[in-house]
């Protein structure tokens, strides 16, 4: 089955040396009784499932439409306990460090007054907001929920590679990966004992109503709504989803008013008044009384009643500051120096391109470098050097000669990769796993994750916007790290 599969020079999370690894036997051989054919309808009946139940997500500027199916593939990520503990415990420490990053900067500034980080990537960074300065915010928590994506190297160790603290996307994706999972192929879950989901929104409720406002009286339970963009938003199915499974309001932002800087809902029996808002739409269009003036998706006046302690805005106003890929270089040097600790999962080596030293070495290797637009995501204003022609080179060596500011350099790692069964064969694509990390009165990280798969051959971007595909992400509970 595996026969013309090649893993070198990679590190493949399932094979080694064309031969199953010891927690991937156990599927390996279930897999094996499958004929092609078999395998084929299986195939057919996941993706159609997640037609029939609408799991889409939209690419804006498509051609023939903007509704797509996630791409799946039944090959699961599979991470012993040894492996969870330390993402676990390293993605922890990240977001703790990263949350007081975001608290001190809108605060006191230590950090910066330290020279730990040069001020300027602060104060001139576009998403820096002077209007929150000093806010005082429930917990002093501005982090409620992180998706940190992380790679695993030619080595199989694992780095982080981006930090999103903004609006993170994916959640839905990993309840109904699992779901679809077990519907159409159950016979692999057989010989597995496995962490599951239950409970882990629940505890992501608890998470989100923990973050009472200052001005609601300890005996009154809070109101919570998710801001959705409406169904046009690329993320829509995820605002459905998680509204529906946390029990909140699903609103949009002409939904919501703002009386004597408190927040209300508009209902048929009159105005709700609203105390905490899951917000999934970006800073620039919450509120076009501060932010942008043109924004039909926020509510006006709405930073008033939140500087006023009357509303918690979740993820908090101005965090796009610290998920900035300038900033993301300094993340193990705020570990130290906010929690004293090293980072128990490391950073992939950055270069930045303000420095002129790094800008000169960078240009005389851009054949061999990623090139990142610091405040873009999804893949987009991205070179791959290796695999870039000399036309898209030089057009990225004008835009960092014209504003290296914009720009940062990572060495072209080589991805981990695993198994996908696409048209009809088997074929190895690069992997990496998005990590959700659930932040109230206490720190939870969701169980598994969503692992996501560049599905073109050699492609190493994994978004779904840019062709990539998900898998369902397993986590062996401790007394199966030696399965059946």
């Amino acid at each position: 089955m595996f026969r013309p599969y090649e893993t070198e020079p990679y590190f493949d999370e399932m094979l080694k040396n064309n031969e199953p690894k010891p927690h991937y036997k156990s599927f390996c051989n279930k897999l094996m009784e499958f004929s092609e054919n078999e395998l084929q309808q299986k195939n057919d009946a996941a993706q159609s499932n997640f037609l029939k139940q609408g799991i889409t997500f939209t690419v804006y500027g498509a051609e023939g439409g903007t509704e797509r199916t996630m791409p799946f593939d039944f090959v699961p990520i599979i991470i012993t306990h040894d492996h969870w503990r330390t993402i676990e415990n390293g993605m922890k420490q990240r977001v703790e460090a990263l949350n007081l990053f975001l608290h001190d900067i809108y605060h006191e500034q230590q950090i910066l007054k330290a020279g730990i980080i040069p001020a300027t990537l602060v104060d001139h960074n576009p998403h820096y907001y002077k209007e929150v300065i000093g806010a005082k915010i429930p917990l002093d928590n501005h982090i409620f929920l992180a998706g940190i994506d992380l790679i695993r190297d030619d080595h199989g160790t694992y780095r982080v590679l981006e930090d999103n603290l903004r609006n993170p996307s994916g959640i839905s994706y990993v309840y109904k990966n699992r779901a679809i999972m077990k519907q159409v192929y159950p016979e692999f879950f057989s010989n597995y004992t496995l962490h599951t989901f239950d409970h882990q929104l629940s505890t992501m409720r608890e998470a989100l109503l923990a973050h009472r406002p200052m001005s609601l009286q300890p005996t009154q339970e809070p109101h919570a709504v998710l801001l959705t963009a409406g169904i046009y938003n690329s993320a829509y199915y995820d605002h459905v989803f998680l509204a529906k499974q946390l029990n909140i309001s699903l609103v949009e932002g002409r939904d919501l008013i703002v009386k004597d800087r408190f927040v209300y809902m508009k209902t048929i029996r009159g105005l709700e008044r609203v105390d905490i808002i899951y917000r999934r739409i970006d800073d620039d269009f919450l509120d076009p009384a501060v932010f942008r003036e043109d924004s039909l998706l926020g509510v006006p006046h709405i930073l008033e009643a939140y500087k006023a302690g009357n509303v918690a805005i979740l993820n908090a106003v101005g965090n796009a500051v610290a998920d900035d890929k300038a900033m993301y270089a300094y993340v193990p040097d705020m570990i130290r120096f906010y929690l004293n600790e090293e980072p128990i999962i490391q950073n992939v080596k950055t270069y930045m391109l303000s420095d002129p030293p790094q800008r000169k070495w960078v240009l005389e290797h851009i054949h061999e470098l990623v090139i990142k637009n610091v405040g873009a995501s999804g893949g987009y204003d991205m070179l791959i050097g290796p695999h870039a022609s000399e036309e898209e080179i030089e057009v990225f060596r004008k835009k960092i000669t014209e504003n290296p500011n914009q720009y940062i350099a990572q060495p072209t790692i080589k991805l981990s990769r695993a198994p996908v069964y696409q048209n009809n064969h088997f074929y190895p694509c690069h992997v990496d796993l998005r990590v959700f990390v659930m932040k109230g009165n206490e720190t939870n990280v969701l169980l598994g994750g969503l692992s996501r798969v560049a599905l073109k051959e050699g492609s190493l971007i994994v978004n779904s916007s840019q062709g990539g595909g998900a898998k369902d992400t397993w986590v062996l509970k401790e007394e199966d790290q030696h399965v059946k």
